[in-house]
Parts: C-alpha cells; structure tokens; sequence
C-alpha cells in the first residue's frame, strides 16, 4: 500500500488554512493518493516539518487582501531555505462568533481570536463588545478551543469550528472588508516547478548592495524585457541594520525567455537571491497571447546569433 501524503498546516483543525488544504487536496494539488493532515502551531513549524521530513508538503497563508503580506510566512520561506511553492488558491474570509452554550454576549470579557482576524472584525467589536479585553490566539481554531476549554469567553473563527468544538454561533459573515481574501500556497522541497500555463506567478526574493542606485538597476532588468512585477516589498534581513530583503511576484513563468534572462541578470547584480517557484495563478488575468509572441521573437533572435555564429545565412 502507498503510504499517505502527510501536509503540515496551521491547526487545530477548524483554520481557514485546514479549509484551503481541504480544497487544494481536492484539486488533486498533493496527488491522487490518500492525504494525512498534520496540525502544527505555526507557518514556520509547518514549513520546518517539510525541511525535517515530517510533512510532504505544507500548507500556508501568504497574503490577506486586507492586511497584504503574511509577513511571517515569508520570512521562514526564506530563512532556512529548502522549499519552494508549487500551487495557490484563494479563499474568502468571514467570521463567526461564538461562544460557550449557554453563554450570552453580555456575559463576555475576554475576546480571542488570530491577530490577523482580530483585524478584520475590528467594527463588529466595536459595536456589540466594545470592553471585551482581546487574547491573541495561534490560530482561529485555537481561539475556539480556548473559549470551549472555558481560558475566553467568545472568539472568530470559522463556522466549522463551532461544530468541532461544540459552541454556540452568534453572529455569522462577520468581516469589516466585505469580500475579504487569503491567498494560500502549498509548499514543498525544492524540485522542479510546477509546469506553466500562461498564467503564472514567480517569486524570487534578493538581497543587493547596499549602493545607490543597485534597486532601480536591479528592477530595470525586469521593465526592459516587459517583465510585469505584481508585488514588491522589503523586510529586514536581521543581520545587518539597514540591509533588507526584497520580495518580488513576477507574472510569468521561469520558462518564459523574458523572464528567465530577467532572473539571469539579476542574479548578476544581487548578493543573494532565493527563487521561490512559478506557480498557475488561478483566476488572474495572463498575458499567455503576448508572452507566446515575446517568446517567439526572442527565439527568433537565438536562431540570428546562432547562424552568425555558425557561419551560416542569416535568417
């Protein structure tokens, strides 16, 4: 018998990201055979069981449309190295609030949930438990069990939290930002990308010298080949005060010509350069017309420089 595909996530079960691993596994995102979930308490944890072999794959949230970057996410993607990104998805986030049976929201005190749900329901605490003095909690679900084990009062978390840990819904599609957005991303060893499809995402993360000068020069080589940036931002390196590393989300694939002699020239230019995978960007408009063209006139012009080469006629 084959033995299961073990994937590290944010538990306890009840997350949004046991949700998003439930939907990538249905996707077939981690292969056809049978998947073991294995609930950690943290991004980094998840991503250091598939450096020490414990998990096959993990599965993490990257980016909040309202909050943006999952900063601590992409700090241990890069800290340690090893791993790489293979797939995405997006899920829409809103809350519930719930409490112990038999609990009203007069009698609460204690409010927890993650600090980044925390967040998003700002308003709604506002409104109904303006004094209810906030606990951080690792995770959704985790705020659930702490109000199920009697340590807060009411928490946000997913619905099917409530049911996992037997509390009473009181509020249901709670979210300052209607439509609100997490993308998460599956992670694995580094290997081979996931095959393009002309519309994709890569992700590389570069440190620079620290001259004037070296990040418009670093970006240039992107703008002059129409390489698209979606994203960019920096976060300290934490070795040397002023050093940063820069996070960058290229549309495309590392198989795309103008992309890959982007990434070859900065490479050139960069003290240290991680690349994080290309990945299908499900949903999001590509650019696959116009990269085919791109890739066609370029390989034009390798066929010109290789008959000069050759002593052969021009084409």
């Amino acid at each position: 018998m084959t033995a299961p595909t073990t994937v590290a996530y944010l538990g306890p079960a009840g997350t949004f990201t046991e949700a998003a691993l439930i939907r990538f596994q249905d996707q077939g995102a981690f292969g056809d055979g049978e998947v073991e979930q294995l609930p950690v308490n943290s991004p980094r944890e998840a991503l250091d069981a598939v450096r020490g072999g414990r998990a096959q794959f993990a599965c993490v949230a990257i980016e909040n449309s309202v909050d943006g970057a999952v900063t601590s996410t992409f700090d241990a993607l890069v800290e340690a190295g090893g791993v790489q990104i293979y797939h995405e998805l997006e899920i829409e986030i809103a809350f519930s609030i719930m409490l112990r049976p038999g609990t009203e929201l007069s009698d609460v005190r204690t409010f927890t949930t993650h600090p980044v749900a925390h967040q998003q329901v700002r308003q709604w605490l506002a409104q109904h438990l303006p004094d209810a003095q906030f606990v951080p909690a690792s995770s959704n679900a985790a705020a659930a069990q702490a109000v199920a084990e009697g340590r807060a009062d009411a928490a946000a978390a997913p619905d099917r939290a409530a049911v996992l840990f037997g509390l009473d819904v009181v509020a249901k599609e709670v979210a300052d930002m209607a439509g609100a957005r997490t993308r998460f991303v599956v992670v694995g060893p580094r290997g081979v990308p996931t095959p393009r499809t002309g519309t994709d995402q890569t992700t590389v993360v570069f440190t620079l010298p620290n001259e004037p000068g070296t990040l418009v020069a670093a970006l240039t080589e992107f703008s002059l080949r129409g390489v698209d940036m979606s994203r960019i931002e920096s976060r300290p390196t934490r070795k040397v005060f002023g050093t940063y590393h820069f996070y960058v989300d290229l549309v495309g694939h590392i198989d795309d010509i103008p992309l890959a002699e982007a990434l070859r020239a900065l490479w050139l230019r960069a003290e240290d350069i991680t690349y994080l995978g290309s990945w299908p960007t499900p949903g999001r408009d590509g650019r696959e017309d116009a990269l085919e063209a791109d890739q066609a006139r370029l390989q034009r012009a390798t066929d010109w420089v290789r008959a000069a080469r050759d002593g052969k006629d021009l084409p």
